[in-house]
Parts: structure tokens; C-alpha cells; sequence
């Protein structure tokens, strides 16, 4: 069978999982957000943002797969098939479905024995810190992945902040599928739940906690009085690939380890 060789990567969770099973080689476009690996950046054509591409340039470089993340790049992959690409949008928004998109990756590639074991290792490892993390308190969590509008976090965040020893606190929000469900229009809401840490992600933007401590009533909350406001960056927990299950639920674990020694 004639598998893949050509592929552009429009976000980052592929080209990353491609790089660690070491089929980077295939690869012959990227997004421009990629920073996993951080060669990537060096060594393949920056191609697309996320909700938009260089159609053109992506034509040019003849690929026979073309891989994207959800809706919001619908209308990237209608253009491209109307073009005579093959394109396949991954839709995942859990732990499992990363695990799922890493395993299906491989068998579209005919790359199985590679994926299947790092698949393993990966969910091997989200179990074991599971168990470690189960031991002592759980704070309550609020994860901000925009601040305005506030949104909080998505599916696998919920879930990596519940494995990593926490408590989301909009955990019926993270069930759903799109950023607008998720949006907090009462900020009191947030006051009402009462976060002991507020961690912040802007996707792709510094996060604040300055800006977000000073929103009226907020000082009522735990977080807030007691200055438990942090950042961890986009890149590390906000991509449904790899980053999320390694630096980024590392990232969590350290930042609620900190708080349970206080």
C-alpha cells in the first residue's frame, strides 16, 4: 500500500507527534504557531495560521495528506478538496482522543508500530501521575483560556487539571465542544465557585493576573486574596497533542503541588 509522504501539518499536535516517532521526514508544511519541536520552525515551510492558509503555497508543495484540528478550519480543508487535496480534520477534545488521533495517525500513515507504543507510553504515564496525584487535597481550579470574553477551559484541560490532583470548577462547561459555550458572561460566576488557584492560558497571549485580579469582586475569591493566580503557556496545554500530556499536565502538577504544601 501506497501510504502518505507528503503531509502538511495546519496545527501543531501532528507535526509534534510525527517529529517524536521520528517520521518528521514526511512532513513538508507546518502552522505558523508551531513551537514543538522547536526545529520544526527551522526546518519546514510555515504554511498556515489557524483559522486561515496559504492555499496556494500549500498547492505548491504537492502534498498527498493534509491534516487539521475541528470546525474551525472547515473552510481551509473545503478549499483544499475542492482542489483535489486529501484532507482529514481531527476532531478530539479529550485525553482519550488525544491518545485516539495519535494511534489513528499512524495507521493512515502505515506508520502502526511506531505510534502504537507511543500511544502506550504516553497514556502509561497520564495513569501513573493519576495515581500519584490522588493522594491529598484537591483545589478548586479556574482555567481562563481567553480573558475577554472569559472562557474557560476546554475538554482535556478539565480533565488533565482532575489528573493532576484539582477540581475544575466549570466542569460542565468544559463538556462542550465550542469556545462560545464556554464563555463566562457573568464574571460573578467565577466569584460564586471560588477558585482556590486561577491558572490562565491566553492562547498565544501573556497572561495577566494583575488585569484579572482587579476585576470588581474578585477579591472575594481564594485565588485571589491569597495571590494563587499562573500562567502556563498556550503551547503546553492548549494543543490537543502531546505537549498536553507531558510539559503541559507536568506544568499542572507543579502549580497544585504548590499549593497543598501552603
Amino acid at each position: 500500500m501506497d501510504y502518505p509522504k507528503r503531509i502538511v501539518c495546519l496545527t501543531e499536535e501532528t507535526t509534534e507527534t510525527l517529529y517524536a516517532i521520528g517520521a518528521e521526514d514526511r512532513i513538508v508544511g507546518i502552522s505558523g504557531f508551531t513551537v514543538r519541536p522547536e526545529r520544526a520552525r527551522q526546518e519546514k515551510p510555515k504554511v498556515s495560521a489557524f483559522t486561515s492558509a496559504k492555499i496556494g503555497r500549500i498547492l505548491e508543495l504537492e502534498p498527498d495528506l493534509v491534516l487539521g484540528f475541528s470546525d474551525m478550519q472547515a473552510d481551509i480543508a473545503a478549499e483544499l478538496v475542492r482542489a483535489g487535496v486529501a484532507v482529514h480534520i481531527f476532531n478530539h477534545r479529550t485525553v482519550d482522543g488525544i491518545l485516539s488521533m495519535i494511534r489513528t495517525l499512524g495507521g493512515m500513515l502505515g506508520l502502526h508500530d511506531h505510534t502504537e507504543p507511543y500511544a502506550d507510553e504516553l497514556a502509561s504515564r497520564v495513569e501513573a501521575i493519576r495515581a500519584k496525584q490522588a493522594q491529598g487535597p484537591r483545589p478548586r481550579v479556574y482555567f481562563e483560556e481567553w480573558g475577554d470574553p472569559m472562557i474557560t477551559g476546554i475538554g482535556w484541560v478539565s480533565e488533565l487539571i482532575h489528573i493532576a490532583g484539582g477540581e475544575d470548577v466549570f466542569p460542565e462547561r468544559a463538556a462542550e465542544p465550542g469556545a462560545r459555550e464556554r464563555i463566562i458572561e457573568d464574571p460573578n460566576e467565577v466569584v460564586a465557585r471560588q477558585p482556590d488557584l486561577i491558572i490562565g492560558s491566553w492562547c498565544g497571549r501573556k497572561f495577566r493576573p494583575e488585569q484579572v485580579a482587579e476585576r470588581p469582586a474578585w477579591d472575594a475569591i481564594p485565588a485571589v486574596a491569597n495571590n494563587a493566580l499562573y500562567e502556563v503557556k498556550s503551547p503546553l496545554i492548549l494543543q490537543p497533542g502531546p505537549a498536553a500530556l507531558t510539559d503541559g499536565l507536568d506544568a499542572l502538577c507543579e502549580l497544585i503541588d504548590r499549593h497543598r504544601e501552603v
